[in-house]
């Protein structure tokens, strides 16, 4: 596991709107999510979060990477629309960033 695994769930400023259901279906080929943080420091290592667990998945989304905030669009484009994947890698970032 990667060092920073071991210290996102500190720097992250995890809240009530980043649990589970705050994922929206945006259209019927995907769903989005917002994360919010305190400064780009936190919002950059969510991204590198996000990349270590994309790759371990080999599953990744599009992201939006703002300097207090990061958008997580999930879509399975090989088939035009949403996948188990999606759900799965959704849920395992969710996991990580409640911790």
């Amino acid at each position: 596991m990667p060092i920073i695994m071991q210290y996102v769930g500190h720097i992250c400023s995890a809240s009530r709107d980043n649990y589970p259901e705050s994922y929206r279906n945006t259209s019927h080929n995907r769903i989005s999510r917002v994360f919010y943080f305190k400064n780009y420091y936190q919002t950059i290592a969510f991204v590198n979060l996000v990349a270590w667990l994309s790759h371990q998945e080999n599953h990744h989304p599009d992201l939006s990477v703002h300097y207090q905030k990061c958008i997580v669009d999930y879509s399975t484009h090989a088939i035009g629309g949403l996948s188990e994947n999606d759900f799965i890698c959704a849920a395992k970032i969710n996991e990580w960033v409640l911790i």
